[in-house]
């Protein structure tokens, strides 16, 4: 079986597009695997069984577009034919690069198409380091598309409402704009073959079968990205498509290429669902080797299998026949023998194999993680959530981590305050689908509250205290007599304890107690907050040879500091972040109001050294406001930036008490 994913913005019509692809043959195709985000279709194709993995839109799904991708021969990025929405393709395009997967590019909706295809084409190219080269150039009526030209076969198809496009004679007002287009493709497909660049220097005109031999060569090393045209809805243009995957996308074993850096891997998956009475599933692909149901894969035994594919001649006769054409000889018989085993290139969704996630190569006695371009962005939405009953609570903790074993773009642990459990998402929708998987699939009802910034506390005085504890209550008494001072530190240097004791005056052996006396103080200041950025001096003192003890000079000690803060007055410290945002440079102007607003500083902006379009934003902003950086990066880039954030340092935010006078 060979699989390809197709990516692309929200409402470019991926779903459609799939859809289409799967039922060239069989209009009855169902999809074998659906969870919300990732749906799975099975289907033949000249004799071929193929798999087609669509990924839904929005940059908060592209966790789930890794596995997929890491488990493809290729990717199919599908976009609308509008120049202004080129920019929405951007986080894919980068994708699809950073994967190093090849990839065919697919102008859907041409039926809609007011502009011209090179404008959509030059706004596509801003995002993408590989020249995207046009495959074929629209045919038009009244400015209506109407079909299409083949740039390689010179042959003209004129789209058929839901059938496969009719071949009909070259119009003559398209011969000049075609040769003009055709040289452009040659030229670029020439860089990479001397052959072809030798014949278009000596002005000969290159074979077809020749300039298709360079077209899948360029695309299988990933040299160029080619682009087609077509409407996904009318069925126009999808057999162009579908013939070019056949005849171009690579083997499996490129796929298993990709992932070899920790060993040759047997399996990867590619998609996981948690299904209600069937508990975690995973859509695996055979990669190197014949895997079945027992095996060693992953360093634990395959559950039971159920082997996806498409219910064609190759399906139901148990093995394909060799693919034909210019296929022939490129090691493609994707179907397995009778035995049950998958062969490579073959997926089947597995169960019962609870040391299987999501995120990882499957080699025989270990998992190796996926490459980081398949891993998900950094998790920027955080979320405390708890169960609405409390006999929920240990069903939750345990429903968190089996969800986080097959959704890479959760990441769970325990908030340090609440002791709740403290979801690192992707974005307000992933946590709607979180919510109601955890309600769907395990019953458990749940609230969710934003996490409450890790406020500090501080002085901005120094202060002296005498402070003398004594206690006489039968016996033994309490007795410890201190002078400390208290004095704010540079910020960020957390607490210091000195002393400067002489004479005796304080035994050493209870200094240490009037140390964790103060630590104890600190926990807690005037509003509340832990206090850092102190330096506290243990300058004189008492004892009594017989009521002194360490619980009564660490009880001095607390008492003390805790008078020297109240007498000090202290401010309120708020976290800040370094954040690091990827937006696409046409957007980065927009960001310096946005983070004005915030009362962020904006550190400055460069280019991306290795993504073309991309800018990399830097900036201060108070951790308070991170969830609305998430909503206004979402309005002001059109939902295609995304950030990655880090503590910094921490700075006043209010002051919250003051007083006069000195110590005594």
């Amino acid at each position: 079986m060979r699989v390809f994913t197709v990516i692309g913005p929200s409402h470019s019509g991926k779903t459609e597009l799939a859809k289409a692809l799967a039922t060239l043959q069989e209009p009855e195709q169902k999809p074998q695997q659906a969870t919300g985000v990732a749906e799975l279709r099975a289907f033949p194709f000249m004799d071929e069984a193929w798999g087609v993995i669509d990924i839904a839109g929005g940059v908060e799904n592209l966790a789930t577009a890794g596995p997929a991708l890491a488990a493809s021969d290729a990717a199919v990025v599908c976009v609308s034919a509008d120049p202004s929405a080129g920019v929405l393709a951007a986080p894919y395009l980068r994708m699809v690069e950073e994967a190093g997967i090849p990839a065919f590019l697919f102008i859907n909706r041409m039926d809609q198409a007011a502009g011209r295809v090179a404008d959509i084409v030059a706004a596509l190219q801003t995002y993408c380091r590989h020249n995207i080269v046009l495959r074929q150039i629209p045919m038009r009526t009244g400015g209506e598309v109407i079909g299409a030209v083949d740039l390689i076969s010179e042959r003209a198809w004129k789209y058929q409402e839901g059938q496969p496009s009719a071949l009909v004679a070259f119009p003559d007002s398209i011969h000049a704009r075609e040769r003009q287009a055709r040289g452009e493709m040659l030229e670029a497909l020439a860089d990479y073959d001397d052959d072809l660049l030798e014949q278009l220097i000596e002005d000969r005109k290159p074979l077809t079968e020749a300039v298709y031999d360079v077209a899948t060569r360029v695309l299988q090393h990933n040299d160029l990205i080619p682009a087609l045209l077509g409407s996904a809805l009318h069925r126009n243009g999808i057999l162009r498509l579908m013939k070019s995957l056949r005849h171009e996308a690579p083997a499996v074993e490129v796929a298993a290429q990709r992932l070899a850096a920790d060993g040759q891997p047997l399996a990867v998956g590619c998609i996981g669902d948690l299904v209600k009475h069937l508990g975690k599933t995973v859509v695996v692909r055979a990669l190197s080797q014949p895997v079945g149901a027992g095996a060693q894969v992953g360093g634990g035994n395959l559950g039971a299998m159920t082997q996806l594919r498409g219910e064609g001649t190759a399906a139901k006769t148990g093995a394909s026949a060799p693919a034909a054409g210019r296929a022939a000889g490129n090691g493609r018989n994707p179907s397995p023998s009778g035995s049950g085993d998958l062969a490579p290139g073959d997926i089947a969704q597995v169960v019962k194999s609870d040391h299987l996630s999501l995120g990882y190569a499957y080699l025989e006695n270990r998992a190796a993680q996926l490459p980081q371009w398949a891993q998900p962005r950094p998790s920027s939405y955080q979320r405390i959530v708890t169960p609405v009953h409390d006999r929920d609570d240990v069903r939750l903790t345990a429903a968190l981590e089996r969800i986080a074993e097959i959704d890479t773009g959760m990441q769970v642990e325990q908030d340090e305050i609440s002791g709740h459990a403290l979801l690192h998402l992707q974005g307000p929708l992933h946590l709607r689908r979180i919510l109601g998987l955890l309600s769907d699939s395990f019953g458990i009802e749940v609230g969710d509250e934003p996490v409450p910034p890790a406020l500090r506390e501080t002085i901005t005085r120094p202060v002296t205290i005498h402070h003398r504890h004594r206690k006489q209550s039968g016996g033994a008494g309490q007795f410890a007599d201190v002078v400390l001072s208290i004095a704010p530190a540079a910020r960020g240097s957390g607490f210091h304890f000195t002393d400067e004791v002489k004479g005796g005056a304080v035994p050493k052996g209870y200094i240490p107690s009037v140390e964790a006396g103060a630590r104890e103080a600190l926990k807690a200041g005037a509003s509340g907050h832990p206090v850092v950025d102190v330096q506290v001096t243990l300058k004189d003192g008492k004892h009594h040879s017989v009521d002194s003890s360490d619980y009564a000079f660490r009880t001095a000690g607390i008492s003390a500091v805790r008078e020297a803060l109240a007498e000090a007055g202290s401010v309120v410290l708020q976290p800040i972040m370094r954040v690091e945002i990827h937006v696409p440079s046409v957007f980065t102007g927009g960001l310096v109001p946005v983070v004005s607003g915030m009362q962020g500083q904006i550190l400055g902006f460069a280019a991306h050294p290795e993504a073309a379009g991309w800018d990399v934003f830097e900036t201060l902003l108070p951790v308070a406001v991170q969830d609305q950086l998430c909503s206004s990066l979402a309005s002001a880039t059109r939902g295609t930036a995304w950030f990655s954030s880090g503590f910094d340092h921490y700075e006043e935010a209010r002051r919250t008490s003051s007083a006069a006078g000195g110590g005594r």
